[in-house]
């Protein structure tokens, strides 16, 4: 009851978050006690201390264990530069929450549709589906790991229409980049969508899906690629993602074929 509670009130959080972006804003409006404003400020406060109820009880239960919290928790007691404080163990969790819904709702929805438009990599996703699981297993830690057709179009997918267009964040500390000196408090922009779709990067057939670019493992600067995020301890949330997207990817491609016709807005 308690999970669905936070569900609940993270999508009361994202419907006040898009009418706020929907919203003329005037420099330090956030911090008027505005009915809007004491709503967030609730919501926030409410989320937060349920997180940490629950890790509370659930902690000493998972402190050794190896599943997601426990990791976590024990990444709270080393001493080195990834040590991770209860708060940000708090935000991880809101990530899994919000992460275990839209982000992947949103994914499998543009990987089901771009599969139906290239017939090709849906025979392909098909042959290594039956070829790893056969027509009857369930799937296992190591079936998933052994799709790599499946991986790659996940990954194509998540760098056409990354579940995001942009992402913020605010500098913990100064810091050099490049050639500019960044003072800690700064507020950065990343635009997710833009980077993704740029020529210089990805060449002059950025905007077409080709999940040969992760073939082999092949990858690209973090700052080229980043569809769910930059932060280190996130890793433990995109593994989550992955996983749950994997195996329904996975079932969905040995059972069915998808047709479909190219929407209007897709076709060049």
């Amino acid at each position: 009851e308690e999970g669905k509670r936070i569900f609940q009130l993270q999508d009361e959080q994202v419907q006040l978050a898009l009418l706020a972006m929907r919203t003329f804003y005037f420099p330090g409006f956030r911090f008027v006690p505005t009915k809007k404003n004491r709503r967030r400020h609730s919501l926030n406060q409410e989320i937060r201390s349920s997180l940490r109820k629950l890790i509370e009880i659930n902690g000493r239960k998972c402190e050794d264990s190896k599943n997601l919290l426990g990791l976590m928790l024990s990444a709270s007691k080393t001493d080195n530069e990834f040590k991770m404080g209860i708060e940000e163990i708090i935000d991880e969790c809101k990530t899994f929450y919000f992460a275990g819904k839209e982000t992947t709702a949103n994914l499998l929805t543009w990987a089901t549709l771009l599969l139906a438009l290239h017939k090709e990599w849906q025979d392909k996703a098909h042959g290594e589906v039956y070829q790893v699981c056969g027509k009857h297993k369930h799937p296992n830690a190591e079936n998933l790991s052994s799709l790599k057709i499946v991986n790659m179009v996940l990954k194509e997918t998540l760098r056409l229409y990354p579940p995001a267009l942009f992402i913020n964040r605010t500098v913990t500390r100064d810091v050099k980049l490049g050639k500019l000196d960044i003072p800690a408090g700064t507020q950065l922009n990343l635009p997710i969508i833009d980077i993704h779709h740029d020529v210089d990067i990805w060449g002059a057939n950025a905007d077409e899906f080709d999940p040969l670019r992760f073939a082999d493992g092949k990858s690209y600067h973090l700052g080229a690629y980043f569809p769910l995020g930059l932060a280190l301890p996130s890793v433990l949330g995109r593994i989550l993602r992955w996983l749950r997207q994997s195996w329904r990817l996975q079932w969905s491609s040995s059972g069915l074929r998808l047709m479909s016709h190219r929407p209007m807005f897709m076709r060049r």
